[in-house]
């Protein structure tokens, strides 16, 4: 029996990874990481051709990269010193996107993924003052220990967490919610977010291979950006993913038939560009 295309979480990351890569490739990339494809790896491409929907499925990973990054820009311009990037994965945005050379960046995760990345990266050099922390973010009091000591060496804090949120449940939401409000430096919190439609959707797609790893999809928040209100965020702006990839020319080819949707109801086509997106989350 052939083995299962992602074994553990980590390897999501690959998956993203691979489609990072796809985006650089492109004569009209949107983006360009050059570490992408080394850092995917042969598993990554192995991974993105045996999930459903394989390179057709790139749109959403690109919209979402492109609007974290347009996020983290502007936390940066107004007066952040501090990235957390938790459960970073393979990103490469301290090595490709232009930062302040004195900003510091903290990406947060298990051991593996991060040797991988130190592995395949080698000897290039990041743009900013990065720092690596391995933690799995599971264990409460660590995580709690962490923001503390961040927090207190740092003054107005961006935190990203990308395709972290989904596998949690609704209690660890809040609570990770809750530790990073706790910390008065944690400015803003960038975050993708959900539908309970979308994850229908995406359970019937990826829901099997995930579990397989351990990694089953859980959290869409009914009240959308609004669930993170009562821990102290509130929310700047939602960027619509199927909106953004309009407005990017990365549009799937079905798109028409949301255009056929909005005709015949404005609600169901709000409801469509309301299924999934980026938030830009502040302190309250």
């Amino acid at each position: 029996m052939a083995a299962p295309p992602v074994g553990n979480i980590s390897d999501t990351a690959r998956w993203v990874a691979m489609y990072r890569a796809l985006e650089t490739e492109r004569p009209d990339a949107l983006f360009r990481d050059p570490y992408a494809r080394a850092l995917a790896g042969e598993q990554g491409e192995r991974i993105l051709d045996a999930m459903p929907g394989g390179r057709s499925s790139s749109w959403a990973f690109v919209v979402r990269t492109c609007v974290m990054d347009e996020f983290i820009l502007r936390g940066v311009a107004q007066g952040a010193d501090t990235v957390v990037n938790l459960a970073a994965g393979l990103d490469a945005r301290p090595y490709r996107m232009e930062l302040p050379a004195g900003l510091r960046w903290i990406e947060v995760d298990l051991p593996g993924i991060l040797d991988h990345k130190e592995a395949v990266l080698g000897g290039a050099k990041p743009v900013c003052r990065l720092e690596r922390v391995r933690l799995d973010l599971s264990d409460a009091a660590a995580r709690r220990e962490l923001f503390a000591r961040i927090g207190a060496s740092s003054k107005r804090i961006v935190t990203v967490t990308e395709g972290l949120l989904v596998y949690l449940t609704r209690e660890e939401a809040g609570a990770l919610a809750s530790d990073l409000h706790a910390n008065a430096g944690f400015q803003w919190w960038i975050i993708d977010i959900a539908s309970p439609d979308l994850l229908r959707w995406m359970e019937k797609r990826y829901q099997a291979s995930l579990t397989a790893a351990g990694a089953p999809l859980k959290f869409a928040p009914e009240e959308g950006p609004d669930f993170y209100r009562p821990f102290g965020w509130t929310t700047a702006e939602f960027r619509s993913s199927f909106g953004e990839a309009r407005r990017r020319k990365r549009a799937p080819g079905w798109s028409w038939i949301i255009d056929l949707m909005g005709l015949l109801s404005r609600v169901r086509r709000e409801r469509v560009y309301r299924m999934g997106g980026v938030v830009l989350l502040e302190r309250a």
